[in-house]
């Protein structure tokens, strides 16, 4: 039998989408606890009953597949409310990052060009610039949109249609929106439970914010598997120990930035986890010795993790950091769910221990970037996503993270690439060149330190630094500016500013 052809009833037998999955879970287990927020309890039946009438709403005002929705919220039950529902009507939603000022919030906006923005009543102010477009307020008007709506009867949607765009910086300094798709989402569930060794009704705490991929990503995951999420907005530590001691806990998010303070919180105190299966990411960026406590006061292993939101956890987080163990190195393992290649500049694949750009192909793998097709192109060379990041490859498999091709700056969580900040400063007639650089910090991983020259000996620092702080979030101010002559500048043959050199610099100054 040939079944090769597209669009087949056997393909179609073979497709599901996020919210039936979802929704098989509420016939499995109606009264089990789906969400927990804030002292308010929605068990999966309940649950299922808000997202159904919220998709009828959106059915309601016209809204279908395809159309974008917006949503500008701190973490909340709604956050999830408004992405099942979108699940279940073909919906894409737009997750915007509220701590970017307007004018960053604004281009996310209209990249996407939303009918409908969902927010917060302190957070409409953000939204000034675009009140022509629709908005709900979460709330009374929110809840009596929810009492209106008739009964919903859900179609099957195609699992790669996207679900969610959620932004990432790019190089241009400007963020692009990474589609995420059900077919996306779903792997990623697949996946996070058998890399990290999960049980279907372990819990996840979203603290991080709902804009990125760890919330997002892992609370959905959470309710296709049939575990409870546990909703905290933001670092609240007496919060997120609380729901250690209350809840069986699959993968504990713990970043950059704030490990110090939560060790600072528990160790007066004391905690008795309920029982963790992994906590922590992103353990590059932490200092080891925190690895080495955090570990021992939650009970748990540290996440050896290397992924991105265009990839989700994969593709390099199959190995974890013993309890206590303070590490010397962090070699990676691939992941089971995707193809790695490690390339030079040409796209040759190189040999153990030479470095290489890591590429990646996969189902966790996202749709592309919104609206951003010289983007995708050059992202998506060959086939293959070109991450940006190089690694080298060890004799036994493992990879050893070397440098970020891109030079891209992880702050507490944060992605920030130079660009961004550079693009800022060189907007003052007085500067005449600019380069950011990274510098290790031990409380967020990484922060960002300016190089300017300027030809006015009237330009300070502090001038500076009041440019950055009026045009970009607070995360992406430049820890130090230092300003230096034009000819300082290292740079290479074809007169580009070679980063690596000013980072010694930095290092040799701090000694």
């Amino acid at each position: 039998m040939d079944n090769t052809t597209m669009d087949t009833p056997i393909q179609h037998a073979a497709q599901t989408d996020v919210y039936h999955l979802f929704r098989g879970r509420v016939a499995a287990m109606p009264e089990a606890v789906a969400l927990i927020d804030q002292g308010r309890q929605f068990s999966y039946l309940q649950l299922q009953g808000r997202v159904d009438r919220l998709a009828a709403h959106f059915t309601s005002l016209g809204l279908g597949a395809g159309d974008r929705i917006a949503i500008l919220a701190r973490n909340r039950s709604e956050y999830i409310e408004v992405e099942l529902a979108a699940a279940a009507t073909g919906l894409i939603v737009a997750c915007l990052n509220w701590r970017l000022l307007p004018a960053e919030l604004h281009h996310c906006i209209m990249l996407v060009s939303p009918s409908l923005i969902l927010t917060e009543t302190d957070l409409q102010p953000l939204l000034i610039d675009v009140s022509e477009i629709a908005q709900t307020t979460f709330g009374t008007e929110y809840e009596d949109a929810l009492a209106q709506t008739s009964d919903f009867i859900a179609k099957p949607q195609n699992p790669e249609a996207g679900l969610v765009i959620l932004y990432t910086s790019g190089t241009t300094g400007m963020p692009k929106g990474a589609v995420i798709s059900h077919r996306a989402i779903i792997a990623r569930t697949a996946a996070f439970a058998s890399e990290l060794g999960l049980a279907p009704s372990d819990g996840f705490v979203a603290w991080a914010p709902m804009f990125h991929m760890a919330s997002t990503d892992h609370a959905l995951a959470t309710l296709l598997r049939g575990g409870t999420v546990v909703m905290i907005d933001g670092y609240v530590p007496e919060a997120i120990c609380q729901a250690i001691e209350a809840h069986h806990i699959g993968w504990m998010v713990l970043i950059p930035g704030m490990i110090e303070p939560l060790i600072a919180h528990i160790k007066p105190r004391g905690i008795d986890p309920k029982g963790i299966h992994v906590c922590g990411a992103m353990a590059d960026l932490v200092p080891p010795h925190q690895i080495g406590e955090i570990t021992k006061l939650l009970n748990a292993p540290y996440l050896n993790s290397f992924g991105a939101t265009e990839t989700g956890l994969p593709p390099a987080t199959r190995s974890v950091i013993p309890i206590g163990v303070v590490p010397e190195t962090l070699p990676k393992q691939p992941s089971a769910f995707c193809e790695l290649r490690l390339v030079d500049e040409a796209g040759n694949d190189v040999p153990d221990g030479t470095p290489g750009e890591l590429l990646m192909r996969g189902p966790t793998l996202f749709s592309g970037y919104w609206n951003a097709d010289d983007a995708n192109e050059e992202a998506f060379q060959g086939g293959w996503f070109h991450m940006g990041d190089v690694f080298r490859r060890n004799p036994d498999g493992t990879l050893d993270f070397a440098d970020r091709a891109k030079y891209l700056i992880k702050t507490g969580g944060e992605n920030v690439y130079p660009a961004e900040i550079e693009r800022v400063l060189m907007a003052d007639p007085h500067v005449t060149d600019a380069a950011v650089v990274r510098v290790s910090d031990d409380r967020w991983g990484e922060v960002p330190v300016a190089f300017v020259s300027c030809d006015s000996d009237d330009v300070s620092s502090d001038h500076l630094l009041a440019i950055c702080q009026t045009a970009l979030a607070r995360y992406k101010h430049p820890r130090d500016i230092r300003i230096i002559a034009f000819e300082d500048f290292p740079r290479s043959t074809s007169g580009k500013i070679q980063r690596h050199v000013l980072e010694a610099r930095l290092r040799s100054d701090n000694k």
